[in-house]
């Protein structure tokens, strides 16, 4: 559902190249299509990342905001609770630090 009444429906579609989501979190959806994402109708932001064996990404969610973190591939620890491939988690912590601890490739919603 799209967060007002009467949007046009739309399609975008962009290619994010390896290096702009290895060892770091590639905003990829975004309401105001910041940052070269694609444009969505919702309060929420999605990041892609690709994580080496032994890397750490950090991220930061606004009060009032939480997130959802999905992994497509691998495996990681979410401040400490490990996730493998498949696994999905929601989180209210203000400070989010997922570290993998093998070859992964994660998708990171920021949502209201």
């Amino acid at each position: 559902m799209p967060d007002q009444h009467g949007h046009q429906p739309g399609y975008e579609q962009k290619v994010f190249r390896e290096e702009e989501k290895r060892d770091r979190l590639r905003l990829i959806a975004s309401p105001d299509g910041a940052q070269s994402s694609v444009t969505i109708h919702q309060d929420a932001k999605l990041y892609v990342s690709l994580l080496s064996s032994g890397h750490q990404v950090e991220h930061e969610l606004a009060e009032a905001r939480f997130g959802w973190l999905q992994i497509a591939k691998g495996e990681v620890e979410l401040n400490g609770h490990a996730l493998k491939q498949g696994d999905g988690a929601a989180t209210d912590d203000q400070k989010l630090a997922i570290k993998a601890t093998a070859e992964s490739e994660i998708l990171l919603f920021d949502l209201a």
